[in-house]
């Protein structure tokens, strides 16, 4: 397994619609193995391939707390196929927006429907936590950031930030 570096914002890459993946092989296999390596390493709880510069509908996430056994989950292609009305808010951060947190409103629950590691459909009914990660990555693979979700001037302070670090190592 390989620990990959993590596109950083402003990094247009991230701004980038991923593509459907088409086939479960030895090559997206070894990715997935990649981007969790990674994703324990940062460490985060979820993380989408473009974040990893590989612009494929691939996401993992991990939810277990610090001292329990790992528990990941893989979703190849996902899709969110139903969203509840009913809204929660929880504080965001990402690990291609480093250091910097703000919360977001999203759907407090919804249906996903993907891909498995095995190559088979799967659909998932997430809520709570489960579910703004779901979200969360899921808008990485259609170019869209956490945030987006906050206000206009918030944003624009986030990004002018980080455009200046990214400046200052060149």
């Amino acid at each position: 397994m390989t620990i990959k570096p993590l596109i950083i914002l402003p990094d247009p890459l991230l701004r980038q619609v991923s593509a459907p993946i088409e086939r479960v092989d030895a090559e997206l296999e070894q990715l997935i193995d990649d981007m969790l390596e990674t994703m324990y390493e940062a460490p985060g709880i979820g993380l989408a391939a473009i974040q990893v510069g590989v612009p494929r509908r691939l996401l993992v996430i991990d939810l277990a707390k610090e001292g329990e056994e790992p528990a990941p989950l893989v979703y190849i292609n996902p899709e969110i196929i139903k969203s509840s009305d009913e809204r929660s808010v929880y504080e965001e951060g990402c690990l291609s927006i480093p250091d910097y947190y703000a919360e977001v409103e999203r759907p407090a629950s919804i249906t996903v429907k993907s891909i498995g590691r095995d190559g088979k459909e799967t659909v998932t009914e997430a809520d709570g936590l489960l579910a703004t990660c779901l979200q969360h990555e899921i808008d990485h693979l259609n170019g869209v950031l956490f945030i987006d979700h906050i206000s206009r001037l918030k944003r624009e302070m986030v990004i002018k930030r980080f455009t200046k670090a990214a400046r200052q190592k060149i």
